[in-house]
């Protein structure tokens, strides 16, 4: 669903964000990216997201190549960044609205969509409302719906439980596998190590630019936990796998 081959990102004054980095997330799991604050997790999501160039390496998204078919590529694409901007002077109803227009969505699909996903994070008496007037965690949510409603067969997000309470998170968590049971698939980024070793197929760490560690989850985590090898890591530096 992504492969991401030999992706670099040097910044302005010569700091490189991202140093050859490797990976493929498969049709139908959850990938976690972890890594500490500067490691690159941001830098390489907005890549894949297609919204932050690059000149090395390649990224491919369900067979189309994110520098060479970028519209193609964020059709099937969904991102969730960590801070989304949100247009607070729209209700709820009609940024959702904007959003399925933007990705041809029918009225009867958005419809049906809307009314699931925002029963279900209980954000539909809340619709009608300018976004301003939202509290942080129901911004996030309507960010989440924005993201579900578009059916995207890869699902990319930054730090994506930031903000919600404990049932929106377990309500996304399952959501995040009906995506993977429809063939579709999940890379995103988080601290929260103990969500990331319970709902994670595969685990990529990253620091310093570099893949330190990747694989399943139970190769990755061993007899520690997913923290112990993190910190364990963070320390030592590790090596590919």
């Amino acid at each position: 669903m992504l492969t991401i081959t030999n992706f670099s990102k040097t910044y302005a004054g010569g700091k490189k964000a991202v140093d050859n980095l490797s990976l493929t997330v498969n049709a139908g799991e959850i990938m976690g990216f972890i890594g500490h604050n500067g490691a690159g997790k941001t830098t390489t999501l907005r890549a894949v997201a297609g919204i932050l160039d690059f000149t090395e390496g390649e990224i491919v998204i369900d067979g189309h190549s994110v520098k060479d078919e970028p519209v193609a590529a964020k059709q099937v694409t969904a991102f969730l960044p960590d801070n989304p901007d949100l247009y607070e002077f729209l209700t709820g109803i009609k940024y959702l609205a904007f959003i399925a227009d933007i990705y041809g969505i029918s009225k009867d699909v958005r419809e049906e969509r809307i009314r699931k996903y925002a029963d279900a994070f209980e954000l539909t008496g809340a619709l009608g409302s300018p976004i301003g007037g939202y509290s942080h965690g129901m911004k996030q949510k309507l960010a989440v719906i924005s993201a579900l409603i578009r059916a995207p067969r890869l699902l990319i997000l930054d730090e994506p439980f930031v903000g919600l309470d404990p049932q929106a998170a377990f309500v996304l968590k399952g959501f995040l596998r009906e995506i993977c049971a429809a063939g579709g698939a999940v890379f995103f980024s988080t601290h929260v190590l103990e969500v990331a070793e319970k709902l994670c197929d595969r685990i990529a760490i990253i620091k310093g630019g570099r893949l330190v560690k990747m694989g399943t989850t139970a190769s990755v985590v061993g007899d520690e936990s997913l923290e112990q090898v993190f910190l364990e890591l963070a320390q030592e530096g590790g090596a590919h796998a």
